[in-house]
This record gives structure tokens, C-alpha cells and sequence, in this order.
């Protein structure tokens, strides 16, 4: 388990363009009216206890400002043991070994932003618009969602596209996921089709797109930091979700709140967050981030290195095929026997088979594989192992999906460190 220490950040301001919300998400607590940072009430006091003093000077406190004595605050309210990554905007993973439930708790789920949150994030007043080629254009509350539409519950896997960049070589430019950019929490809303198909789909539509109250890094008016979307014909799946709860309470701020897409198997940039309008579209989506060379990979196989045009890119949809080891955590001190035990998933298809070797790679042992609780979900497994003697051994996880496609021990390198699904290796030292 993390120490209250060792969770501890440097000093950052999250919000440094919303400094109202840098307030509400450090403290809790709301500047007064005369706009001149003087925290009142129980934010005051707070402060003036995290520092252990009285703060004489407090009305010329700026908005959004975290005194240098609480420096070592975590910034990452309602997560625990999350490693920030980047703070502006807020981007932070999640160690494997604190992934070991099989369904990911909601301070355990990792954060990716690419803008800053909207400072409103209360489902009162919150409307999502369904537009474009349709024969009926709706604007419905989150009460109307689930008045009007069966709600349902689904375990569903995330995952940023970018999971496992920091192990590209050369590097890959982004933020530096290790392993922890994934998770699969229990996700409640309405199916995006029944709301698609009461809007009526016409016949034109080959495409979503998606747009959330998110604001750019710049914070000029009108901008965008990311509008993704998917074909129509993945948008019409059973297992994507128009999400308003997140394991059984509302979403939690750095996930959506209080309203959000949750597209399983494909990158998670498609499960839009903070979600206010669907357009569908008579063409492939051109909003930030669906061109250029963002989320796509080379169509074919490149060098390290190699400078590729940017017309020789394509989307990323589906995800490959991968499996993440848990327990024991990497590093850990083991006896001659052990269970160990992780998660697998593939996209839009089933794991068929989990293998684990401890001799690097020359023997392989079968685990025990679960089926996924619904579409969508992970699978997970376990397995117990016997170590013929003391020494440093390396667990290695390698899952085989539907259609054959197996983990390798090297993954083809491309120009934005995207689809690693390279074998999870994790060192014991037995004694």
C-alpha cells in the first residue's frame, strides 16, 4: 500500500487558467466575491491549519494559489497511489500492482486530460445534444437519459492509446504510460445506440463525433482540446455507454463528470469525458486529434526513427491484444511457491489462452482464464508457480485472443509511441 508519503506531489496548480476549481479541487473551498483570493470560512481555516499558523496576509492570496508550506499536498483528490504524470493538463497512471481488483476501483482508475476540466460539473442543468443526420434532434437532461432509456450496468475496459509509450526507442514524444493507463470499472448509463437509433440514424451517416465542455490549454474562446468519434457501424455496438455513474456513484471529476462515453477495445480518446453533444456525420470526423498524426499509426511497418508522411498514417480502432501481471509486484520478495495473478483483454475480441514462463520464455505454464463478466469487460487470471531454487526469476504474462493474435516480445516501433502490447515482464528475488 502507498504511504500518505510516498503519494505526496510537488507543488502544482491543476488549474491554473480556472483557478476557481483550483480552490474547490485542492481545498474544497470558494474565493470571495471582491475577486481578491480572500478564502473564506472553512477554506481559510484549512489553510491556515495545513501551514500550522495564522496567514496575516491572506486577502492578497492570488486565485488558484496553493501556499508553498503545502507543497507536498496531493493534488489528485479521490485517487490513491496514482503516479502524475503531467499537471497541465492532468494526466496520471496507475502502478500494476494497484490494479489487482478485478474491477478497478475508482481512485485506482487512471486520469488522461487533454484540456481542463469545465469548472461546472454538477448534472443539474447538464444537457447532451444529438444532431447532425438525424431525422429527430434531441437536447435531453441526464434525468431525461434515464427516464427515456434502459439503463444499464457494464464492466468495461479503458485504455490509453499511448499505454506503454515510455518503452519506445527512440522515444516517442506524449506523455511517459508505463503500464498503468488501463482499467476496467463498472460503468452505469444508456446504450449510445437505443439513443442514436431514437434519434433516427440516416442513411448517410458513416461516422460519430464527439465534443465535451473541456477547455484548450491556450483558454482562447471556441476551442477545442480534443473532438474524436468512430464509424457509425462501431458507435451501434451493445457495449458502448452514454455513462452518467462510475461503480455505483457519480463520476468522479478527472473521469468525466457527470457525463461521458465509455467505448471499450478502442483507444480512449473515443470515450469522450465531460460529453455535451454527438454529431453524426456523412464523413470520417475532422475534429482535434482525428488528423495529423494523432491516435494513428504508419500502415505499415517502419524503422526506429523513420520520419513517415503524414498521409501514410491511419486511425487507430480496435486495441491489441495485452495482459498486465499484478501480483506479485515487479521487484517483490517471493517464496519458492506463488500465485500470480493479473488481468487480459483484446479489443473488441475474447483472450483465449494466458501463458506465463519463469525461464525466460524457453517453457511456458498455462493459467487459469476467466471469461470476461460481460463484452467489454477484461479477463482475469492466475496461476500458481513453483521456483526450483533461490535466485532472481522473471515472470512473464503472454495472452493469445480469438483470432490468434498472441503478445510479442518486441513490438514494431512508430512515430507516436502508440499500441504497445509487448509481454509483461515482472523480476522476484526468491529466497
Amino acid at each position: 500500500m502507498t504511504t500518505e508519503g510516498e503519494n505526496k506531489n510537488n507543488q502544482r496548480t491543476q488549474f491554473p487558467e480556472k483557478p476557481e476549481t483550483a480552490d474547490m479541487a485542492v481545498e474544497g473551498c470558494t474565493v470571495n466575491n471582491d475577486r481578491r483570493g480572500f478564502l473564506r470560512g472553512a477554506g481559510l481555516a484549512t489553510m491556515s491549519a495545513a501551514v500550522g499558523m495564522v496567514i496575516p496576509f491572506h486577502r492578497n492570496i492570488p486565485q488558484g494559489f496553493i501556499p508553498a508550506a503545502m507543497a507536498q499536498e496531493n493534488v489528485l483528490m479521490g485517487k490513491d497511489g496514482l503516479t502524475l504524470l503531467n499537471d497541465r493538463p492532468v494526466n496520471a497512471e496507475t502502478p500494476p500492482e494497484l490494479l489487482d481488483d478485478a474491477i478497478t476501483p475508482t481512485n485506482r482508475h487512471f486520469i488522461r486530460n487533454n484540456g481542463l476540466p469545465p469548472e461546472d460539473m454538477s448534472a443539474e442543468g447538464w444537457t447532451l445534444t444529438v444532431d447532425g443526420f438525424v431525422d429527430n434532434p434531441m437536447e435531453m437532461s441526464i434525468a431525461a437519459l434515464k427516464d427515456n432509456f434502459e439503463v444499464v450496468t457494464m464492466a468495461l475496459t479503458v485504455e490509453c492509446g499511448g499505454n506503454g509509450r515510455a518503452f519506445f526507442d527512440p522515444p516517442a514524444s506524449g506523455n511517459q504510460w508505463t503500464l498503468g493507463a488501463v482499467a476496467c470499472s463498472e460503468w452505469t448509463g444508456v446504450r449510445l445506440k437505443d439513443v442514436l437509433a431514437k434519434a433516427g440514424v440516416q442513411s448517410n451517416v458513416v461516422y460519430t463525433a464527439h465534443f465535451g465542455a473541456d477547455s484548450h490549454l491556450s483558454g482562447e474562446e471556441g476551442k477545442l482540446p480534443i473532438s474524436r468519434g468512430m464509424p457509425i457501424a462501431k458507435a451501434m455496438t451493445d457495449n458502448i455507454l452514454i455513462a452518467f455513474a462510475m461503480n455505483g456513484e457519480d463520476l468522479h471529476p478527472m473521469n468525466g463528470a457527470p457525463l461521458r462515453l465509455v467505448v471499450p477495445g478502442w483507444p480512449g480518446s473515443c470515450s469522450q469525458k465531460w460529453l455535451r453533444r454527438i454529431e453524426l456525420r456523412d464523413q470520417v470526423h475532422d475534429g482535434p486529434k482525428m488528423t495529423g498524426k494523432a491516435y494513428r499509426v504508419p500502415a505499415y511497418p517502419v524503422s526506429p526513427g523513420t520520419d513517415v508522411p503524414k498521409e501514410d498514417f491511419v486511425i487507430i480502432e480496435r486495441m491489441p491484444v495485452k495482459s498486465l501481471v499484478t501480483f506479485p509486484a515487479n521487484g517483490a520478495e517471493s517464496g519458492k511457491e506463488t500465485e500470480v495473478r493479473g488481468h487480459a483483454w483484446s479489443g473488441d475480441r475474447m483472450v483465449d489462452s494466458l501463458d506465463i514462463s519463469i525461464d525466460f520464455g524457453a517453457t511456458w505454464q498455462s493459467a487459469s482464464l476467466d471469461a470476461p463478466v460481460n463484452s467489454g469487460a477484461w479477463q482475469n487470471w492466475r496461476a500458481n508457480v513453483t521456483f526450483p531454487q533461490a535466485g532472481y526469476y522473471e515472470v512473464w504474462a503472454r495472452a493469445t485472443d480469438s483470432a490468434g493474435e498472441a503478445q510479442p516480445f518486441a513490438i514494431n516501433w512508430n512515430p507516436k509511441g502508440y499500441l504497445n502490447n509487448t509481454m509483461h515482464r515482472v523480476g522476484l528475488r526468491v529466497s
